[in-house]
């Protein structure tokens, strides 16, 4: 089954929903203000995704835990990951072990249909 991680109320995260949906594709949604992940999950997607692609320095909790003061190293930033799930860019899609992030309709595409 596809995982899908993020936040409801995440618009990214909603477009996901919508087209795993209107494809009839089963997921499971894995919120992270519900149901937090630790560096167990994600330590094993930076295998296939970059640091900055999964860490959101765009973000509201970015700016609010004034992270860009500290110059952060990628353990660091991993750390925070674990720590504050919030800083992961969304969604995070699992389609048998292999990790997709953010919402990108080309790509769903190439993977479902």
């Amino acid at each position: 089954m596809v995982k899908l991680y993020g936040i409801k109320n995440c618009d990214s995260v909603k477009k996901a929903i919508k087209f795993l949906k209107a494809n009839e594709i089963d997921y499971e949604l894995i919120d992270f203000k519900t149901t937090p992940v630790d560096c167990d999950t994600v330590a094993p997607w930076l295998k296939q995704i970059e640091m900055k692609k999964l860490f959101n320095t765009r973000g509201t909790t970015y700016r609010t835990l004034k992270l860009k003061e500290l110059d952060l190293s990628e353990e660091q930033q991993l750390q925070w990951l674990c720590r504050e799930n919030l800083l992961i860019k969304r969604p995070v899609l699992d389609l048998d072990g292999n990790i997709t992030v953010a919402f990108d309709q080309e790509v769903y595409e190439k993977l479902f249909l």
